[in-house]
C-alpha cells in the first residue's frame, strides 16, 4: 500500500452510472408529489466502525425511526455493482427509497445508515440537494485496524478473493491500473477508504459544521453510553432514554474459500432458486431445509471458518507508517491529537 496523500477528485467509480440519479428540481417534485419523507439524518460511514451497532441502538429510541433495511445506498449509485438489480433493501428509484420511511411518525426523526456515503465522491452533495438540513454522522477508526477489519468483511461478503491481508493490499496498484479494463470492485482499492480528510472536506462542502458529527470508533468502544448520548443530543432527541448496548458479532476468518462459496450458493438457492446453480438446486431438492441449515451452522461453518487470526504486527506497523501523514492531517483538521489517541507515537 502506497502512502496516503490528500488529493481530490480521482476516486475510481463503476457500476450504475450517475445518469439514473434523480436530482434537483425533478427530485424535489417527486418528493412533494409522493408526500414522501426524506431522512433527517444519515449514518454515513465508515464500515467496520460501529455503524451497525449505532443503527440498531438508535432504532430503539421512541423518537427515532430507522428503516428495516440498513445500507440502502441510494445516494451512491456510482458504487453499485454492475448490472445491479433493484431490491427492497437497495432501491434505485426515489419513490422506492422514500417508501422506506413511510412509517415514520411526524414526531420522529427519520434516519438511515449507509456507510458507503462517506467514501462516495458525490453522495453528500446529492443528499444536500434534497435535504440541505440533514445531519450527518461519521465514525472514524485507526486506519490500519480499520483496513484489516474491512478486508475480513470483504472476504466474508464474497467481494475479496484474496484471503491474505498483506497480499490484498499489495494488489491495489494492479487493480488501479486495471480500473478501466475490467476491474469492477472499487471498494477493494483500500487506500481510498482511509482518505479521512478528503472525505470530511466533501461533507463540509455540502453541510455546515454544526450539521456534521464526527465520532471516533475507539471512543465509541470505550464509553458507548456517552457516545450515544452525544448522538442523541446532536439529533435533538431525549438523551435520557436508556438504549440497550449492542455488540455486533465479530467476524470469523474464512478458512476455505471453496466451502465459503458453497455455503453462499446453497443460501442463494434457498432465496432465489431461479439464479442458483444446478448443483445447488439438486442439493436443496435432496436435503430438507432444516437439515441444510443445521449443516451450515455446524459442520460446514467449522470447516469453512475459523476464529479471527492475530494480526501480522510487522505489516500493521508498515500500514501505520503509510497512514501516519493522513493521521497528522486529520488531527490538524479536527483539532485533536490522533497520533497519541491511536498510539502512533508509541508505535513509531
Amino acid at each position: 500500500m502506497t502512502q496516503v496523500e490528500p488529493r481530490e477528485g480521482d476516486s475510481t467509480t463503476t457500476g450504475t452510472a450517475a445518469s439514473d440519479w434523480t436530482s434537483g428540481d425533478e427530485g424535489r417534485a417527486i418528493l412533494a408529489k409522493a408526500r414522501g419523507r426524506m431522512p433527517d439524518f444519515f449514518i454515513a460511514g465508515h464500515q467496520k466502525c460501529g455503524t451497525t451497532a449505532l443503527y440498531l441502538m438508535l432504532g430503539e429510541h421512541p423518537q427515532i425511526f430507522m428503516p428495516e433495511f440498513k445500507e440502502p445506498r441510494y445516494f451512491a449509485p456510482e458504487l453499485r455493482p454492475p448490472l445491479a438489480h433493484e431490491t427492497p433493501d437497495r432501491p434505485q428509484k426515489l419513490e422506492r427509497y422514500l417508501a422506506l420511511f413511510a412509517d415514520a411518525r411526524p414526531d420522529q426523526r427519520a434516519g438511515e445508515a449507509s456507510p458507503q456515503y462517506l467514501r462516495s465522491p458525490s453522495a453528500a452533495a446529492r443528499i444536500a440537494e434534497l435535504n440541505p438540513d440533514a445531519r450527518m454522522i461519521v465514525i472514524l477508526r485507526e486506519p490500519a485496524a480499520f483496513l484489516r477489519s474491512f478486508h475480513m468483511q470483504m472476504v466474508a461478503s464474497h467481494e475479496e478473493k484474496e484471503k491474505d491481508f498483506r497480499k490484498a493490499i499489495e494488489l491495489e496498484p494492479l487493480r488501479r491500473a486495471n480500473a478501466g479494463g475490467g476491474f469492477l470492485a472499487p471498494q477493494l482499492l483500500y487506500s481510498e477508504h482511509v482518505r479521512y480528510v478528503e472525505q470530511l472536506r466533501r461533507l463540509h462542502a455540502s453541510f455546515p459544521a454544526e450539521q456534521v458529527l464526527v465520532l471516533v470508533y475507539e471512543d465509541f468502544r470505550r464509553d458507548n453510553e456517552a457516545t450515544v448520548r452525544e448522538v442523541q443530543r446532536f439529533l435533538g432527541v431525549d438523551d435520557t432514554v436508556p438504549l440497550r448496548q449492542v455488540e455486533t458479532e465479530p467476524l470469523s476468518t474464512v478458512r476455505s474459500v471453496r466451502m465459503h462459496e458453497l455455503i453462499r450458493a446453497v443460501r442463494r438457492a434457498d432465496f432465489n432458486p431461479a439464479q442458483a446453480s444446478g448443483l445447488s438446486r439438486t442439493l436443496n431438492a435432496l436435503v430438507p431445509k432444516k437439515v441444510r441449515r443445521g449443516l451450515l451452522s455446524g459442520l460446514y461453518r467449522r470447516v469453512a471458518y475459523a476464529p479471527p487470526q492475530a494480526p501480522d504486527e510487522q505489516f500493521m506497523h508498515e500500514l501505520r507508517s503509510c497512514c501516519r501523514d493522513e493521521v497528522v492531517a486529520l488531527g490538524e483538521y479536527l483539532g485533536r491529537d490522533f497520533l497519541t489517541l491511536w498510539g502512533y507515537d508509541a508505535r513509531g
